[in-house]
């Protein structure tokens, strides 16, 4: 297995409220020329978190972070607006923060972080680091 040093938080950059799925996002990384969805986990508008790229193998997320990286995203992330936002439902925060605490517990070092700690992006669209800070 890899060595893990960090969770990094992401949205999909949809509008709030439309459904998606790992097939979905995985069409749309494939249509990019990558070998399949760059995420680990997805957290669908109900909560439901489905398998992206097993843990074991190196994602597609953050640039120069993958290596050493799990991927977690959220569907959503933009107001109906299109505009960046935190559109988690309960639902996916529950979810997510079910899924961050066995992520920790299984990577006990690895850092809880934004995709915009390394990108000049919005994404995930809320403070992850000081959301997870205690996990």
């Amino acid at each position: 297995m890899r060595t893990i040093t960090l969770i990094i938080c992401h949205c999909t950059a949809t509008i709030e409220g439309k459904h998606y799925t790992v097939e979905d996002v995985d069409a749309w990384h494939r249509a990019r020329g990558w070998k399949m969805i760059g995420y680990h986990y997805l957290i669908l508008l109900d909560g439901t978190i489905q398998q992206g790229r097993p843990e074991e193998m190196v994602g597609a997320h953050c640039l120069n972070h993958n290596q050493h990286s799990i991927g977690v995203c959220y569907v959503g992330g933009l107001d109906i607006n299109g505009k960046p936002a935190d559109t988690r439902t309960p639902a996916q925060k529950r979810a997510l923060l079910s899924l961050l605490s066995q992520l920790k517990k299984k990577y006990p070092r690895a850092l809880i972080v934004g995709h915009n700690t390394f990108a000049n992006k919005a994404c995930p669209c809320f403070d992850a680091i000081n959301e997870y800070h205690t996990l």
